[in-house]
């Protein structure tokens, strides 16, 4: 059975409520080449109810509410590939297509996808649970670094982002520590 993605299917869990709701910028497949699908499996596996929004809508809040709020914390990813170098040539052309989405067409992922859905779920959960970064965007991004695209140093992810917390690297450990 999938991570809930829905609240029909937490319904058929059982469950009201989820422990913990990781969202990302690919589309949601139960896979062990997708980095928050395995992260998703190993907090189940310890206990925990978690559900998964995968490519949100940016422009209302009908995605990122779907699933309600989580009792324990978000977990925010950028997608198993860095959301600038998923959208952008090397020489800042836009990529019409996108392997993580359904039907291939680059047209889901916005450009800083941890910094984006960050503030989504700030914007409409104002007092929420903790913020968590991760995945690669946040592991190559956790300290002052430079930005090819905007061609300027940029302070941490966390910083922009207004996150609570950052995990990097293999987070399959860590996060349960967590």
């Amino acid at each position: 059975m999938f991570l809930p993605t829905t609240r029909a299917e937490m319904k058929k869990r059982g469950w009201r409520h989820l422990d913990i709701i990781l969202v990302t910028s690919d589309a949601y497949i139960d896979s062990p080449y997708m980095g928050i699908a395995v992260v998703g499996r190993v907090l189940e596996k310890a206990g925990y109810r978690v559900g998964i929004i995968g490519q949100p809508d940016i422009t209302s809040d009908i995605d990122i509410k779907r699933l309600g709020e989580p009792k324990l914390f978000w977990g925010v990813s950028g997608g198993s590939v860095d959301s600038m170098v998923s959208n952008y040539t090397a020489t800042k052309k836009f990529r019409s297509d996108d392997d993580y989405t359904p039907g291939g067409v680059n047209n889901k992922r916005p450009d800083r996808a941890s910094l984006v859905y960050t503030n989504l779920i700030r914007q409409y959960f104002k007092e929420t649970a903790p913020i968590m970064l991760g995945g690669i965007e946040a592991s190559l991004r956790r300290v002052s670094h430079y930005d090819f695209w905007s061609n300027k140093l940029r302070k941490p992810i966390i910083f922009d982002a207004k996150a609570d917390y950052l995990i990097y690297g293999m987070a399959d450990i860590s996060i349960v520590e967590f």
